[in-house]
């Protein structure tokens, strides 16, 4: 029932070339900083993972995060909301050079689409998108005398996922807006790997304001002072950090 691992490198060691990841965060809000550049620094020394499939908000900033997963020539394909962010200069050339696809989903839809996939649900509709480009191809119907279109569920076979506090059984609480997506892709995902602020013995958090149970967690890692996105970039930060 102990779901800690000791380092964040055992963390994404079982993370194969051509999966898709979902990675939590709302801008820098709860991203996983820390278990990206551990995911860099495996490709760096192994050449894998390679290929993936990446869902996430934002198409990241700088080059840090997310943006350096993009930088390092990891991604193939990218499911976002937000490929214009504040400073999205990696992902923008690399798209333009035809160095990566992009799937663009309107953010409520890109949510619920997660969500259908944790629960089960294969495909839902929504007005969202309706007579734009982003329909193309996509069955649509008529309910109530408003035209609508259908979208399919998102799951992944590994969420990235930053939390506050976890207990060694994998129960999560979240800081703030930092929650976001992440509780959503523990569910969507067949494993979770979190990196949390603070691991406490099962029985550490109040069962009341657990938000994540354990069920949906596999893997956690303890990151005591995680980095975060806005200041790195304020830092004029690129990764490999340096020392």
């Amino acid at each position: 029932m102990d779901k800690t691992v000791s380092d964040l490198a055992t963390a994404v060691a079982g993370i194969e070339d051509g999966m898709t990841v979902m990675i939590g965060g709302f801008g820098g809000s709860g991203s996983p900083i820390e278990l990206i550049h551990a995911l860099i620094d495996r490709y760096r020394e192994t050449g894998h993972p390679k290929g993936l499939v990446i869902i996430n908000n934002n198409a990241g900033n700088g080059h840090v995060g997310l943006a350096a997963l993009i930088e390092a020539g990891m991604v193939r394909k990218l499911i976002c909301s937000f490929p214009r962010s504040a400073d999205p200069v990696v992902f923008t050339e690399m798209y333009l050079a035809g160095g990566i696809e992009l799937e663009l989903v309107p953010q409520g839809t890109l949510a619920e689409r997660i969500r259908a996939g944790g629960a089960g649900i294969p495909a839902f509709y929504t007005p969202s998108s309706y007579g734009t480009d982003l329909a193309k191809d996509k069955p649509v119907g008529e309910f109530d005398g408003r035209m609508y279109v259908q979208e399919r569920w998102l799951k992944a076979d590994v969420a990235l996922v930053k939390a506050e506090t976890a207990d060694t059984f994998g129960n999560l609480t979240y800081r703030m807006a930092a929650r976001n997506f992440n509780p959503l892709m523990c569910m969507a995902a067949a494993e979770a790997i979190v990196q949390a602020s603070r691991i406490v013995e099962a029985g550490g958090i109040d069962p009341e304001v657990v938000v994540t149970p354990g069920i949906f967690v596999q893997k956690i890692v303890e990151v005591a002072n995680p980095l975060q996105e806005e200041d790195l970039n304020r830092a004029n930060a690129a990764y490999p950090l340096e020392a």
